[in-house]
């Protein structure tokens, strides 16, 4: 269910807005009509722009026929949605009890402080995005944080230059390791 934007490795060229309106309009269609087609259509147009802008969330609302207020509505009531850009890695740091009792919260800190962003944010490079979660049922193995669909189990805040490596496209990150 997830589409990724994604281009010919000959260029290196974004795909334009209409373009991207046009692969939704694509997806609409298979859904128009269809009880319960909003969140798969904004599921599928998140995964077409990398998060969902406005632009894409009134053109769901005018071609489902429905209240702007309405998409909005579920995109801010889900926490799988989000209207701003996201990085090319998700990054999760799981503060359920577990993980905040063992130093979830520690982690999290080294993890701001080395990509220089705050929860819900995303670096310069669009790299990395940077948000906490309430549980990934792991507690033995606090603190967890999931990089993508990865998990990493009892982190500590020292291995987080370790765990950035793995992900980056450039091995900047292993500068700062000092966290």
């Amino acid at each position: 269910m997830s589409e990724e934007v994604k281009g010919c490795a000959c260029c290196t060229e974004e795909p334009t807005e209409e373009e991207l309106l046009a692969r939704l309009d694509a997806v609409i269609a298979d859904y128009k009509g269809k009880p319960g087609a909003l969140i798969p259509v904004l599921q599928l147009a998140q995964g077409i722009f990398g998060y969902l802008p406005e632009v894409a969330l009134k053109h769901i609302a005018r071609e489902l026929k429905k209240p702007y207020s309405e998409v909005a509505g579920v995109v801010g009531f889900y926490s799988f949605f989000t209207t701003v850009p996201r990085g090319k890695h998700l990054i999760r740091i799981c503060l359920g009890t577990a993980c905040y009792v063992r130093g979830g919260v520690a982690v999290l800190d080294a993890f701001k402080k080395q990509l220089g962003i705050d929860i819900g944010g995303t670096t310069d490079d669009r790299n990395f995005s940077l948000e906490i979660g309430r549980c990934f049922g792991a507690c033995g193995l606090a603190p967890v944080i999931m990089v993508d669909d990865d998990v990493h189990h009892r982190v500590k805040p020292k291995r987080i230059g370790e765990i950035l490596a793995q992900y980056a496209e450039e091995p900047v990150l292993a500068e700062t390791r000092s966290a």
